[in-house]
């Protein structure tokens, strides 16, 4: 890294003042390769393969006003090999970075002040830096890196770069950062969405990374839409009125708004159907940031999900304290009579919920849900929620006091035979020291806490999205 890079990092956290590059948000400047990591009690014998966290790490101190939505991806991954851990971070180097490295500074405005950028940046990075800082996908032997508002970054198995990927020039407009991959036909499933027509995009990619299906669906309006679900036969949308306003996006002003009049439904479409074949169900007004899961069972659709009342903040992202606590719901859809009925399953708030992404799409008994110590928008997770489905009981590991956990992904036991046969992964990070740990937490036992914790070398700035890829795809 050049010195104008290592001077302009030195500046990121001070230049603004902003909640969101400070503490655990921070951005970290090196690139490492540690080996050898220090464990803390006994890694399993199956966990092999890949950790990887994605999430936002600013190479440069921003133009103006910066909100985590903005940073450019880092990737920080820890592999297991032989009961050895090793960790490696790099940045996804998205077009738009590589025109800032090149003049030594950030040329993008943020989402709350958003700047058309000078041409010379456009023709070299785009109008929107496409920073795949959100999650990351496998499928096909393809890694990709996901930001919602553009196409998916490939990288290899040792996070380097490869470019901006269309599936072969087939997909048109931008790709969600929660696609699924059905553990059956190992097809993946995905939608984009957009602020201009069409609003909804729905594609199918076949097991060979083959995008084959791909139908504009109508909405009233451009709404934000983060995740879905897909059941054995369907994919299902909820439409909630989380409204975009690009005019406003443009003259600097709020760029979504909560229109409840609008209503809130959900679509029903036919895996490998047409936009004439989807059907809408109308329900209470309710936002869903992201999904456990959903299944089939005879002519009902069951879908769980933390739910919110609305969106939470918008974009008002220098005053983001109108927080709303997600709780878990369930809703059932009667494709028979077209009705919806739902209910709340717990009253203990949580979000980043997961599944053993095995039984996506399928009957589903155990989920994981992130525990927080309040929810406005500083990711201030601090344990893990373990529910049985179908015994109606929980079971929660809480980290300690001054600890800071992430997303839990699942890594399956490959010598197991029942869902929750495998471990939970999360990088869990001191406030007060600011040392990170990868915990491993057994599924099958998570009140008893982490049976190993890998000692990382450097702090792993709190971020997103995290999965586990085996080393046997």
């Amino acid at each position: 890294m050049n010195p104008a890079m290592l001077a302009s990092m030195t500046d990121v956290t001070d230049t603004w003042q902003t909640p969101f590059l400070q503490g655990l948000l921070a951005p970290v400047s090196e690139e490492r390769d540690d080996s050898n990591l220090a464990v803390v009690g006994e890694l399993p014998t199956g966990l092999n393969g890949m950790f990887l966290r994605n999430g936002p790490n600013p190479q440069f101190a921003p133009m103006g006003a910066y909100h985590p939505f903005d940073g450019d991806a880092m990737l920080h991954a820890v592999y297991f090999e032989d009961g050895a851990a090793r960790y490696r971070n790099r940045w996804i180097e998205s077009k738009g970075l590589i025109a800032e490295r090149a003049r030594g500074r950030a040329c993008y405005g943020g989402m709350s002040n958003y700047q058309m950028p000078p041409p010379e940046i456009v023709d070299e990075g785009g109008m929107l830096k496409n920073t795949g800082n959100t999650q990351t996908v496998r499928h096909a032997g393809r890694y990709l890196g996901l930001m919602e508002a553009g196409q998916p970054t490939e990288f290899d198995h040792d996070l380097a770069t490869i470019g901006e990927y269309d599936f072969g020039g087939r997909l048109s407009g931008p790709m969600t950062a929660h696609p699924k991959i059905d553990p059956v036909s190992g097809e993946m499933l995905f939608f984009g969405y957009s602020p201009v027509a069409p609003y909804l995009r729905y594609h199918e990619v076949n097991s060979a990374g083959v995008l084959v299906n791909s139908i504009d669906i109508d909405l009233p309006a451009p709404v934000m839409m983060h995740d879905f679900v897909i059941t054995e036969h369907y994919a299902v949308f909820f439409d909630a009125p989380a409204v975009f306003d690009l005019g406003a996006l443009f003259d600097g002003r709020e760029p979504m708004s909560w229109q409840p009049d609008n209503g809130t439904r959900v679509g029903v479409v036919p895996r490998g159907g047409s936009a004439a074949d989807v059907r809408w169900f109308n329900m209470d007004n309710c936002y869903v940031v992201h999904f456990f899961n959903a299944w089939e069972s005879g002519d009902t659709i069951e879908i769980r999900a933390p739910r919110m009342a609305d969106m939470p903040g918008g974009f008002e992202f220098d005053s983001p304290g109108n927080a709303r606590e997600p709780m878990p719901w369930r809703w059932v859809l009667d494709l028979a009579t077209g009705m919806v009925t739902d209910e709340q399953t717990d009253d203990v708030p949580g979000e980043f919920p997961r599944i053993n992404d095995g039984y996506a799409g399928r009957p589903t008994r155990y989920g994981y849900n992130c525990l927080a110590r309040g929810w406005d928008f500083d990711f201030d997770f601090h344990g893990v929620l373990k529910y049985d489905i179908e015994t109606g009981t929980s079971d929660r590991y809480t980290y300690d006091e001054t600890a800071v956990s992430g997303e839990h992904a699942f890594a399956p036991d490959p010598d197991g035979t029942d869902e929750d046969d495998g471990w939970l992964l999360s990088f869990v990070t001191d406030r007060v020291t600011e040392h990170s740990e990868l915990v491993v937490i057994d599924a099958r036992d998570v009140s008893s806490g982490p049976v190993a914790r890998v000692q990382m070398p450097a702090r792993v700035p709190v971020g997103f999205h995290a999965n586990w890829y085996s080393s046997q795809p």
